[in-house]
């Protein structure tokens, strides 16, 4: 019967489920931050089709500033959360890198253990040997358990209970630092895969603030030009228009001579329709007339000029746009054209305005052209999508060359970009 070893120190009963449980954990870490990844690329890659699309849109033929800028707010947001998500993986990896050092430790420190108990009861046991069982002894050391050897060995020593826990504690303690060595292994391939993944977030995100501050820049630039032309706008303009007064008499009759031209416009598509040259209904979309800097879109604007609709006191009916002096001018969709020539209802300073029907209920107006007759185009003339029509002119009560794209739809003045 061989004598009690000393209690080893450090012996939990729980610390094998512990360390299974820390398993457990990791493979469910594991997992939510694999969902956190994808939903970030998911974030990273809708953001980035959006600015570029919002780039697209910068470098395409007159762009809606107003709409761009609001884009561009909402993307900053999505920037920003995206932004949070990066940060918390970063600290993610930081905390995998501490779990790391600290699983570490623990497999050392158990190793440790292990090959201390090893070395307890294997010189307890060889003390109880005769010199002829030095097969039995190499056979029992060398063996992965513990249990069943000492079980084989009863045969031919009386081993103590304790010497048998301390055995059953070798073997528990393999299967805990087994674990423990798994755990390590797996924090560290997790850690390198997440801070892979990370650099690789970190690459698109990234990209994405630098195209979207170039964005950033390119709508400044274009407000910038913008705002010049609107500002060149308006000066030349408060020098016809001295007063409010004026304004309104100004305003009031152009309305007026405006409701005539539209009758007498009324009555040119009727003989048209019934010619059969114009359709009773448009198919297709139409196109923008020309390139250049949208100074006013469609809707209140605010400035005095304008006459009023509804609740807006300034109401701009169309849509300016500005460009070289001189750009042609097409035709935004096939039709007829019911009116090229000098626009009367402006008064003593008409501007050369041409009016296409494209259905009975769809015309579109180009104002303040040069007064010329691309192609020899008339009333009554067929013009195809994208005819030249007319060039950009200074015409009327025009405030610096630009041409104003309207569209009337069933009685009333609509928003253009509705039919592009």
């Amino acid at each position: 019967m061989l004598g009690a070893p000393a209690s080893p120190p450090g012996v939990k009963g729980d610390e094998l489920s512990d360390a299974k449980a820390r398993q457990a954990q990791l493979k469910k870490d594991v997992a939510d931050q694999k969902v956190q990844v994808a939903k970030l690329a998911a974030l990273q890659s809708a953001l980035s089709d959006e600015i570029r699309g919002t780039a697209a849109q910068l470098r395409g033929i007159n762009a809606d500033l107003t709409a761009v800028k609001a884009k561009i707010t909402g993307m900053q947001k999505k920037i920003d959360v995206i932004k949070a998500d990066y940060a918390a993986l970063v600290a993610q990896v930081k905390q995998l890198d501490a779990t790391l050092v600290v699983v570490q430790a623990r497999e050392v420190a158990k190793r440790q253990q292990l090959a201390e108990r090893k070395a307890l009861l294997s010189e307890r046991v060889r003390s109880a040997y005769d010199t002829d069982r030095t097969s039995l002894l190499e056979s029992f050391l060398s063996g992965g358990t513990f249990t069943d050897l000492l079980s084989e060995m009863s045969y031919f020593i009386d081993v103590g209970e304790q010497d048998k826990a301390l055995a059953d504690q070798i073997t528990l303690d393999q299967a805990t630092l087994a674990s423990f060595h798994q755990t390590t292994e797996d924090t560290r391939v997790r850690t390198n895969d997440l801070r892979q993944e990370t650099a690789a977030q970190k690459r698109a995100l990234d990209k994405s603030l630098a195209a979207l501050n170039f964005a950033k820049a390119e709508l400044k630039r274009l407000e910038k030009r913008t705002a010049a032309a609107l500002a060149s706008q308006k000066r030349a303009f408060a020098s016809i228009i001295r007063n409010k007064a004026n304004a309104k008499r100004a305003l009031a009759k152009a309305a007026a001579a405006q409701r005539r031209l539209q009758g007498q416009i009324a009555a040119m598509i009727r003989r048209q329709m019934q010619g059969g040259n114009i359709p009773s209904a448009y198919n297709g979309t139409l196109s923008w007339p020309m390139s250049g800097d949208v100074t006013q879109n469609y809707g209140c604007t605010g400035f005095s000029w304008e006459p009023p609709k509804g609740d807006c006191p300034n109401f701009h009916n169309g849509i300016d746009m500005v460009a070289p002096y001189g750009t042609k001018v097409r035709a935004s969709g096939a039709g007829t054209v019911v009116y090229i020539g000098w626009n009367y209802a402006d008064g003593p300073d008409p501007a050369w305005i041409v009016i296409i029907a494209h259905s009975a209920g769809l015309q579109t107006w180009y104002a303040h052209m040069q007064p010329r007759y691309p192609g020899g185009i008339r009333a009554g003339s067929r013009v195809s999508k994208g005819q030249v029509i007319g060039y950009e002119g200074n015409t009327g009560h025009s405030t610096g060359a630009h041409l104003h794209w309207a569209t009337w739809f069933n009685g009333d003045f609509a928003n253009p970009r509705l039919f592009l």
